[in-house]
């Protein structure tokens, strides 16, 4: 497979495997893909291999077996009963939390430990809210690897912490937020004692491009109209840019649907350049939100994001953490699918963003919900109410559940 690391911002070749950033101007990377092979194919044709991450090898700089744990293949559910209730002319949700250990991460992280390995890494190592470091365990597992996470001290979610520490990975708790713990992970890493694997390294999102991939195979390449994207660190929707773009390069699709993010209103940096139109954004400080998979105020892709979303026709938004839970009930309890609060954010979004009328009754939308519910057990249980209570008679039981 043939592909050039290069600088996002300044076009400069990187020939170190083990920069995450440029060494001329400090900017972001990314991977051109050589695509010249598939002129002439359609998507049609990846469809020999079974759906998920591996289907689309052609777009993955990959040369070696991959490290695999047979992720991507996520259902689409037609969340038909949602998109009544909301006024909606179609209504997909994307669950991303099907995925071997629960969330979106372990696309991007089968090509990122595999990378590793074609390095002859040793150790791995990540900065996490929670989903990187579950999957990074498990892929450092399976690929027989050492592995470091790093977690924002009291910020992590139990389920996400637990997966890290059942898989293997040396876990630490720093004193500060994930942007403490990133730069944390850089100095590591700069200094030979790891192989980063956070998003920053530009092997990661390639494997998350295959999100976007998936969901136009389901939906057998019919554009929707938009996709809604819960944004944190940034990377999951310039992923589906950078795929789409590649897509369209190929001229296997004519346009771009709207790439449409969301962040928590306590963390929320690119929301507010959004707002005033501007290419960069102000780091939050101390972001603070229940969606704790989003809580980043200082994301690595935020630039890129921003991009995705202006040259798509897309918007950006902020909920509150009222409506990301109120969301995520709603989706559970209507159409049976359990995403972790951040997940929720796209549905909530897609709710503030039709009150607002810049979502369109007659669109098609697919939302992405990135986590299961069962990543953050605890605040699903804060918001459930109590649990009825009866003696172990049928009689209190039936007085019980009619009450």
């Amino acid at each position: 497979m043939k592909y050039t690391v290069k600088c996002w911002e300044c076009g400069k070749e990187i020939e170190n495997h083990f920069l995450d950033a440029c060494p001329s101007c400090n900017g972001s990377l990314t991977i051109d893909m050589e695509l010249s092979h598939l002129q002439g194919t359609s998507p049609m044709d990846l469809r020999s291999r079974p759906i998920g991450v591996w289907r689309y090898a052609h777009f993955m700089p990959i040369r070696s077996e991959p490290i695999s744990l047979q992720e991507g293949g996520t259902p689409l559910y037609d969340c038909e009963k949602l998109a009544e209730e909301y006024g909606l002319r179609k209504l997909h949700v994307k669950f991303e939390g099907a995925n071997p250990t629960g969330s979106f991460k372990d696309r991007g992280m089968t090509v990122g430990v595999t990378r590793a390995v074609e390095l002859g890494c040793k150790v791995v190592g990540c900065a996490s809210t929670g989903n990187t470091s579950a999957s990074l365990a498990a892929y450092a597992a399976k690929a027989g690897l050492k592995c470091v996470v790093l977690l924002p001290s009291g910020k992590v979610a139990s389920g996400k912490l637990a997966q890290a520490m059942f898989f293997g990975a040396k876990v630490v708790t720093v004193d500060g937020n994930f942007d403490d713990a990133l730069r944390v992970v850089k100095e590591l890493a700069h200094s030979g004692d790891l192989y980063m694997l956070n998003s920053v390294n530009p092997f990661r999102p390639e494997g998350q491009k295959s999100l976007a991939f998936e969901i136009l195979d389901q939906l057998d390449f019919k554009m929707p109209d938009r996709i809604v994207y819960p944004v944190g660190n940034a990377a999951n929707i310039w992923a589906a840019y950078k795929a789409l773009k590649e897509w369209q390069q190929l001229g296997w699709i004519d346009e771009l649907p709207m790439l449409t993010g969301v962040q928590a209103g306590g963390s929320a940096p690119l929301v507010m350049s959004f707002a005033h139109g501007q290419d960069d954004f102000i780091p939050v400080k101390d972001p603070e939100t229940i969606a704790t998979a989003i809580r980043i105020g200082n994301p690595a892709s935020g630039k890129k994001a921003l991009r995705a979303v202006y040259d798509t026709g897309g918007v950006m938004t902020a909920v509150s953490d009222r409506e990301i839970i109120d969301a995520q009930f709603l989706l559970g309890r209507m159409e049976g699918v359990g995403v972790e609060p951040a997940s929720a954010a796209s549905i909530a979004g897609v709710k503030k963003l039709m009150d607002e009328g810049k979502i369109g009754r007659k669109e098609k939308v697919v939302c992405v919900c990135t986590g299961h519910v069962l990543k953050d057990p605890d605040t699903v249980i804060a918001n459930c109410g109590k649990v009825l209570k009866a003696s172990a008679t049928a009689e209190d039981v039936r007085r019980v559940i009619s009450s």
